[in-house]
């Protein structure tokens, strides 16, 4: 692989919290399944005091610079502590380097995550850890690290740290979002949405638990395992956090994903948005599931206040592409939401009774009638029940 760690912006946050992280611009799907045409950074930080602790690790496509930036950093200091908050490999995938080049340092984590430790890498006989539990302390001088722990988010054994001196969050997989530190083109919100709803959204509890410990400390620097250091604004965002955990609606607009086979769905949904825009439905956002970003779906689709379906009936059933968006909808909790139905059908039209049963198994979701079926083409006769459908839509708006 090429270079991939680019320091045109500086994640350092002071003369002794300093970044070691990568990005990687390589990387063209993140898990596998997120489109990231601007990459992903895989954040790691050095806190360097009369004790040294190296706050996580990254992924291993990107050990060599990871190593070469920690020993830029360390001098010929070694490392005391490796600190673990998350065991997901893009953040493990260092800490076998680590053990090799520093075989001596302390691997501190949560129980749990010590616990799974080993299903993730190989640990030399003696290796050293230490278990730390709800807001026990670490002393390395002038800074002191406590420990939060984080269950379910997203994964059981997480934890975020606390530097009283700095007053530095190390949030973990919170406050993350795509990109690497030098292609952040879109507004932070926007990708921390898609981050968010997509990666975490299915546990906004765990989340919320979080933010109330959290609102308990001094924090002026949150520093998260992806994209760049927060150090102004934080009520911003984490306000954001706290709407998106409470499965709260962001914005006051309809969303329409559609799912067109031949295109006369298509322009059912576009002909839907103009009626919605002429009754004075300000915000009214389109989105093709055949071909936009699985991703930004299901952001816009937590995003906004009501939702409304449009597909082709296929197979007695729903055109696929809207099946995998409701599937994604109920794996990440969709909830708090208002929902209207547009199918489409030949002979047998059967999208919307399927789209139904489907959203039905979703917690608060209000279902709006009327069912708006389009036989094959639209048609003049049809404008009557799609402008019925935007008039309950307008009606339900929150």
């Amino acid at each position: 692989m090429g270079k991939m760690c680019d320091f045109t912006f500086d994640n350092n946050i002071s003369a002794s919290i300093r970044y070691v992280g990568c990005g990687d611009s390589e990387i063209d799907l993140f898990e596998s399944q997120y489109d990231v045409p601007n990459g992903i950074t895989y954040n790691s930080y050095v806190i360097l005091d009369e004790k040294t602790a190296i706050m996580d690790t990254v992924d291993e496509r990107a050990l060599d610079e990871w190593e070469a930036n920690l020993k830029a950093v360390l001098g010929d200091k070694t490392p005391d502590y490796l600190i673990l908050q998350h065991l997901e490999p893009d953040h493990s995938g260092g800490i076998g380097r680590a053990l090799s080049l520093f075989p001596d340092i302390t691997i501190v984590g949560s129980a749990k995550l010590l616990q799974m430790l080993p299903q993730f890498v190989t640990l030399p006989e003696g290796t050293k850890t230490m278990a730390v539990a709800e807001k026990a302390t670490l002393e390395l001088g002038s800074h002191t690290l406590t420990f939060v722990m984080a269950p379910m988010v997203h994964w059981p054994e997480v934890m975020v740290s606390y530097e009283s001196s700095e007053k530095v969050l190390f949030s973990a997989d919170g406050f993350g979002i795509f990109g690497t530190l030098d292609k952040q083109e879109e507004d932070w919100a926007c990708e921390a949405r898609r981050y968010y709803f997509n990666i975490v959204g299915k546990y906004g509890a765990p989340v919320q638990t979080l933010l109330k410990k959290a609102a308990a400390l001094d924090i002026q620097t949150i520093a998260p395992l992806h994209g760049p250091v927060l150090k102004e604004n934080l009520g911003y965002y984490i306000g954001l956090y706290d709407t998106w955990s409470s499965y709260k609606p962001e914005t006051v607009g309809v969303f329409v994903p559609y799912a067109s086979i031949h295109g006369n769905t298509a322009k059912v949904a576009e002909k839907f948005a103009e009626i919605l825009k002429a009754k004075g439905e300000e915000r009214v956002v389109l989105c093709d599931l055949c071909r936009d970003d699985m991703g930004e779906a299901i952001e816009d689709a937590f995003r906004h206040d009501r939702m409304v379906l449009a597909a082709s009936s296929y197979d007695a059933g729903v055109f696929l592409p809207m099946l995998d968006f409701i599937t994604h909808l109920q794996y990440k909790a969709y909830q708090n939401r208002t929902v209207g139905f547009i199918e489409n059908g030949s002979w047998a039209p059967s999208a919307g009774k399927t789209m139904k049963a489907a959203m039905e198994t979703l917690k608060n979701v209000t279902l709006l009638d009327p069912l708006v079926t389009i036989k094959s083409t639209l048609k003049d006769t049809d404008i009557e029940s799609l402008e019925a459908l935007a008039d309950a839509v307008i009606a339900a708006r929150q």
